[in-house]
């Protein structure tokens, strides 16, 4: 007969969450206005589909059951990147190579980081009125 006192696979280990149901499960029986509350939820840029339902104590596969039926399939598009202001401090010398990057209405301007502030947003405004 063996010691199981020092055995490792005998320790106690630390507690877990246990979930207990009680009574017959049922099927539930959510309003429309809930559904509809849930797949908006789940089509907002950045969501999380399984951590929205664990929020509401359903399956992933549920809600996207949801979104079938609804018609919404896909998630919203991501939003339109918009015109950042760029500082520009002339006391900093820039290093050679450097290069500022602009991608505007499908053209893509490669300007030498030395470049004046001036010419930067004349080369700006002249992109814009074209096209």
């Amino acid at each position: 007969m063996t010691d199981t006192q020092d055995d490792p696979r005998t320790k106690a280990a630390p507690a877990q969450r246990v979930e207990i149901f009680t009574g017959a499960g049922r099927r539930r029986n959510w309003s429309a206005e809930d559904k509809a509350r849930i797949v908006a939820a789940s089509v907002v840029p950045g969501a999380n589909v399984s951590a929205l339902a664990r929020e509401h104590g359903l399956t992933p596969a549920q809600i996207f059951r949801w979104r079938q039926a609804s018609g919404t399939t896909k998630s919203l598009p991501a939003p339109v990147p918009s015109f950042a202001p760029v500082v520009v401090d002339e006391r900093i010398p820039s290093p050679p190579g450097d290069a500022i990057e602009i991608e505007l209405k499908g053209v893509k301007l490669r300007i030498p980081g030395r470049t004046r502030p001036a010419t930067i947003v004349a080369l700006l405004k002249a992109l814009r009125s074209t096209r």
